[in-house]
């Protein structure tokens, strides 16, 4: 089945709901169901008479927007392939993934047509189609306007492509990852029940993949005013504003972008724990994810919506979502052992995953075993290792097999993903987080994993970040300490953290983050850091 026509069907039965509402320069621009539907056979009309067809890629350098989902519809719509990558990656990312991908089309704004001009892979490309301005060669996407909409659907197998996306390269050749029709039709499933998408509702959206679920869903979507690329620098007012206005009532994003609204939330001058008890507004559900989410903040959004819902989604770009937790389930017990070094809690898999945890191999290729095999890897409860998954909505491999072999194996004939990341099942079938798998630190004192110490340390509130390390043969913890930090700051890391066994705490001006979202640690960056500061 096409996902197109899941997408247009909340068309049909409500034509007048907003769809999407978009902040601009000068006011606001909004499209109904019903608008989004005739918009985007419009665009498909456009993509058709330049010669696209079934299977041709077409590479989309378009923020979130509106245009960027009526893009996409129609995409969707004629069975082409959307192939979304990061320009910001460098020109030689850009250069590899159009290398592999070979795509047809090329589709953004006037700015991202100036890209071609250093780009030999974007001036490859046949079609190009700009949204915004004006670019030589280009044509325009008002153009849509005048063109009769291509309300057909093309017919889609389950199996056909429909969204092609790239990892960022950083360890090697970046990897295509392929979501046919059917992934994501599981995954709109699968996210529609974990973060229990309601018709009617409307959401403020941060990340693309749960616009497309809003839509899916009937959930009218409010695009945060503000560069959503840096989610951490975001400035909270204008998007605080936005939550008043259009009486948003749920939201889905990284804890770096609820972090800076709640400190634009503060009074003036306040810190963390000061704060007016509706700074939220009409929020009555909020799940966060995307990178370690801890205790103390989800207190502080807990706290900011004394009538609303705090939930944490953890999940990958290869399976979106593995397991959820609403915090009001979370017991002082569990408070207490996150505290102590227990790692992080997510909650319980969702029901369409199947989640083992396996012997730490990362590193080294699984291959294919039998059941009985892979029984004899999986661990029991309460042991840690590597967290593996499988299920419809879980990434079976990427284009042409490139990187399979390091995050995929076969048990029976069925396709598991290694994570990357290390934990346990808990007694009660919870699932708690340690860390990278690769990143866990093995020395004579034992086994120690990053978010068990970094979890613990978010007790002591002046500590903004911190992030474990083994350095120059050292457990080192850098910290980035907030304005209210005592002056033995180290000392009392130290003493708060025993069973850590740290050689040393080393203060940093900032513990670096990815870009993404703004709030995983990036360890080879820190390495670098450690190199000027912990000496």
């Amino acid at each position: 089945m096409n996902i197109t026509r899941i997408l247009i069907d909340q068309a049909t039965e409500r034509p007048d709901q907003p769809a999407i509402v978009e902040a601009r320069r000068r006011g606001e621009r909004m499209l109904t169901f019903g608008q989004m539907a005739e918009r985007s056979a419009r665009a498909a009309a456009l993509f058709s008479a330049a010669g696209l067809h079934k299977g041709d890629r077409v590479l989309v350098f378009q923020p979130m927007s509106i245009e960027l989902y009526v893009a996409l519809l129609a995409i969707f719509r004629l069975g082409l392939v959307a192939t979304v990558l990061d320009p910001s990656a460098g020109r030689g990312h850009i250069e590899q993934c159009c290398g592999i991908a070979r795509p047809r089309g090329f589709l953004g704004p006037s700015r991202a047509h100036l890209l071609r001009l250093f780009s030999r892979g974007l001036r490859r490309i046949e079609r190009h189609f700009v949204t915004a301005g004006w670019a030589p060669a280009a044509t325009r996407w008002s153009r849509l306007e005048r063109l009769a909409p291509l309300h057909s659907i093309t017919t889609c197998d389950s199996s056909h492509d429909a969204l092609l996306t790239f990892t960022s390269g950083s360890t090697g050749a970046p990897k295509a990852a392929v979501r046919s029709h059917g992934f994501l039709l599981a995954q709109h499933d699968a996210l529609a029940e974990a973060i229990n998408l309601e018709p009617g509702e409307v959401d403020l959206a941060t990340l693309p993949i749960f616009v497309l679920a809003n839509l899916a869903s009937g959930v009218t979507t409010v695009i945060p005013q503000g560069d959503l690329r840096r989610p951490g620098f975001i400035e909270p007012g204008p998007v605080l504003d936005q939550l008043l206005r259009h009486q948003v009532t749920r939201t889905v994003g990284s804890p770096a972008l609820y972090d800076r609204l709640l400190q634009g939330a503060r009074p003036a001058g306040g810190a963390r724990g000061d704060r007016s008890k509706s700074c939220l507004g009409t929020l009555r559900k909020l799940y966060t994810g995307g990178a370690p989410v801890f205790p103390p903040l989800l207190h502080e959004l807990r706290s900011a919506m004394p009538e609303g819902r705090v939930f944490v989604v953890y999940g990958s770009t290869e399976a979106e979502p593995i397991a959820d937790l609403d915090w009001e389930e979370a017991q002082p017990a569990d408070l207490d052992a996150m505290f102590a070094g227990k790692g992080l809690l997510v909650g319980r898999p969702v029901p369409q995953i199947d989640l083992r945890v396996v012997k730490n191999r990362w590193g080294e290729p699984l291959g294919t075993m039998s059941a009985r095999e892979f029984d004899k890897l999986a661990l029991p409860g309460g042991r840690a290792g590597e967290i593996v998954v499988s299920g419809s909505h879980v990434l079976s491999g990427y284009l042409n097999g490139v990187g399979d072999e390091e995050t995929k194996f076969r048990v029976d004939g069925e396709v598991w993903h290694r994570t990357g990341d290390a934990g346990y099942l808990d007694s009660a079938g919870r699932l708690w987080l340690l860390g990278r798998a690769g990143a866990v630190i093995r020395d004579e004192r034992g086994t120690i994993h990053p978010f068990a110490v970094e979890c613990a340390a978010t007790q002591l509130g002046w500590i903004q970040r911190s992030a474990l390390a083994r350095h120059n043969g050292e457990r080192l913890l850098a910290v980035q300490l907030g304005p209210r930090a005592p002056a033995d700051a180290e000392r009392r890391v130290k003493e708060t953290l025993p069973w850590a066994e740290l050689d040393r705490v080393v203060k940093v001006p900032r513990v670096p983050v990815d870009r993404r979202h703004n709030a995983k640690i990036d360890y080879t960056a820190l390495e670098r850091v450690l190199e000027r500061h912990g000496n």
